[in-house]
């Protein structure tokens, strides 16, 4: 994996200041390569949650992002797109179409450099973070998959069980910058010693805060800054099979079989209409 290993840093987990340190992973098109977000869009459609029509625009918004990057008006959109879509969808609902389906949507697209690194941190005693600006729904449980210590991620109102479509909580930009302060802050990260990886501009913030900071896959904007700082450049490319690298546990056990019999959650369905 060139250009992707740690071996040039340090590799101690108290590193020099005898304090603990973490490695903090954004999630979108660095972990995987889609927004986490609309990679759910068929399984939400197969659940009865979104129409067909409102998939493909799904489908265009995830097109866009890929094609023309992650930058400030671009997660706009996506942010008032799924804002507008998920007013009052039940969250019992979503967590379990997301349960069901986690490894089947997730499996493809997860970037095999990443999980690479990911083991490297750990190896070292680093903590391992995934910060997104996805709700929690979605990246708790992949952040869990991953095997991450901890998460950051943005919180969606509910109002008597199901999503209002505002949000309370927003995980981008300076935001990011500011949870990870907080949580460096909570649990004695030195951050001069801290890593952080991103593939966008809009995670400048995050990135500058940390000693060791990455651009992943970056946009030209996030390259830029990155010649003019002098940051590592890394290009992840290689999708896994994270259940051939990462042994599943106890807590996922059934959840990898439920999702070994789904397709997209096409069955969930059929037994939620079978109880109807």
């Amino acid at each position: 994996m060139a250009g992707s290993r740690l071996s040039a840093v340090p590799s101690r987990a108290y590193d020099t200041s005898g304090r603990p340190s973490a490695a903090f992973f954004d999630l979108d098109k660095t972990i995987i390569a889609k927004s986490s977000s609309l990679a759910f869009s068929k399984p939400f459609q197969a659940g009865g949650l979104i129409s067909r029509g409102a998939m493909l625009r799904s489908a265009y918004a995830q097109f866009v992002y890929l094609v023309g990057g992650a930058d400030h008006d671009q997660m706009e959109k996506i942010r008032a797109f799924m804002s507008q879509l998920v007013e009052g969808w039940d969250v019992e609902t979503v967590k379990e179409i997301v349960a069901e389906t986690l490894h089947h949507v997730v499996d493809p697209i997860v970037y095999d450099e990443a999980v690479s690194l990911m083991e490297e941190h750990r190896e070292a005693g680093r903590d391992v973070v995934v910060v997104s600006a996805s709700g929690t729904e979605v990246v708790e449980p992949i952040g869990e998959m991953l095997g991450a210590d901890h998460v950051i991620a943005s919180r969606l109102e509910i109002l008597d069980g199901k999503y209002t479509g505002e949000i309370d909580y927003y995980a981008y930009a300076e935001e990011k910058a500011r949870a990870i302060e907080a949580m460096a802050a909570e649990r004695g990260y030195d951050l001069e010693e801290c890593f952080a990886y991103s593939d966008s501009i809009t995670d400048a913030p995050m990135l500058e805060v940390v000693g060791h900071p990455h651009a992943v896959n970056p946009d030209k904007e996030l390259r830029r800054l990155a010649a003019s700082k002098g940051w590592p450049v890394l290009q992840f490319s290689r999708p896994v099979t994270l259940r051939s690298r990462i042994p599943v546990r106890g807590t996922l056990a059934a959840l990898t079989v439920g999702t070994a019999l789904t397709v997209g959650g096409a069955i969930w369905l059929n037994r939620r209409r079978k109880l109807a």
